[in-house]
């Protein structure tokens, strides 16, 4: 079992930054894909950004490509999402996920353990 715990959502205006956290515990297995996910309103989730944690290697969606950074802190069993450049095309609730080996970002469905999500607003 793993819980996560989201926080660091909020408001702002198209071109700032924000970082999101994710708390985790639980299974080491159960946390070696850990990712960034989004859903906005009346569109599917989306894989974000993840790290494959034993690795580190890392994965973005195109669109964040240059802008956002996923990080983890293994001390602190947190996994970041800092976020620059914000447009309002990436509002949307976003999520921590994680799953055992295999990782496929593009098909949240493959991810067991979520968080409750964080709300991210961007003002144009």
């Amino acid at each position: 079992q793993v819980q996560l715990v989201e926080s660091g959502g909020g408001s702002v205006q198209a071109g700032g930054s924000l970082t999101l956290s994710c708390a985790a515990t639980g299974s080491t297995y159960s946390r070696y894909c850990m990712g960034w996910f989004r859903q906005a309103p009346g569109k599917e989730r989306e894989g974000v950004a993840g790290i494959y944690t034993g690795g580190g290697r890392m994965y973005y969606v195109d669109s964040v490509k240059g802008r956002f950074t996923i990080s983890q802190d293994n001390a602190k069993n947190t996994l970041y999402l800092q976020m620059n450049g914000l447009k309002p095309e990436d509002t949307a609730i976003y999520y921590c996920a994680s799953k055992g080996p295999g990782c496929t970002w593009a098909d949240p469905a493959n991810f067991p353990y979520w968080g409750q999500g964080t709300q991210v607003t961007v003002s144009s």
